[in-house]
């Protein structure tokens, strides 16, 4: 079956998790760190029905489908080729059950699967700003690494027609940008409730921030203690090594 479900070029990556693998190509997109911790940071509930806006490879459902068995999930990609192999990944894990891929933007992810049909939604959008792309970069990566004539507010309104009121939003977004998506999120109606902030070492200033907000809701937000990916001497932290096996 592995045989018949790649691409030529194509690998298959081991996510050493409950035996979960995932389709990649070295000339494509392939997920992050960023990936692994936002899956670890989604709070989910039994149940519940959940929106990845921008899925990519897949890897966010695959790995959240192990933190929820009855969790089910609606994945949205944009590049049909991408598309494709999310959906190829899905099968090779015998999850098409819990996980439907659907090679479309996700501004029409309501139209889809229904408005405010969702308890959750994730999404690690590009984190480059409109016109900041280098000249050797092809359309795939293009697409995934930076804002194109699809904007932050663009993203944020996306997951708010999809989500239920008190529904969540889980995003991953470098610290430059973190006002542009609190505002953006805000502007949909999505109040910011937790912030954790990512670390490359103790003594070093933040890159990434992890963010929840949530739909129609009060303001007030929890700020989380800071996640620190290494050690001085460059080694994992524990913290880090749980993500990765755990999350």
């Amino acid at each position: 079956m592995t045989d018949r479900l790649l691409r030529p070029g194509e690998r298959l990556d081991d996510l050493q998790r409950n035996g979960l693998r995932i389709i990649q190509h070295p000339n494509a997109f392939r997920f992050g760190m960023d990936a692994v911790l936002l899956a670890d940071f989604t709070r989910l509930k039994p149940h519940e029905r959940v929106a990845d806006m921008g899925t990519g490879t897949g890897i966010l459902p695959l790995l959240m489908s192990q933190k929820q068995p009855d969790a089910r999930f609606e994945a949205f990609e944009i590049q049909p080729d991408m598309a494709d192999m999310a959906r190829r990944s899905v099968a090779l894990n015998g999850l098409e059950e819990r996980i439907r891929v659907h090679a479309a933007d996700m501004r029409t992810a309501h139209e889809l699967i229904g408005r405010e049909s969702m308890h959750a939604a994730v999404c690690n959008p590009p984190y480059g700003k409109r016109g900041g792309a280098l000249a050797n970069e092809t359309a795939a990566l293009l697409l995934a690494r930076h804002e194109t004539d699809c904007t932050i507010e663009d993203i944020t309104a996306s997951c708010a027609a999809v989500l239920r009121t008190h529904g969540r939003l889980s995003m991953v977004f470098p610290t430059p940008r973190l006002l542009e998506l609190l505002d953006a999120m805000r502007l949909s109606r999505l109040e910011p409730k937790r912030i954790r902030m990512v670390c490359a070492r103790e003594d070093r200033a933040p890159y990434l921030a992890l963010v929840e907000a949530m739909k129609n809701a009060k303001p007030g937000l929890l700020w989380m203690p800071p996640l620190i990916v290494y050690r001085p001497d460059g080694s994992e932290t524990d913290e880090l090594k749980r993500i990765y096996h755990q999350a």
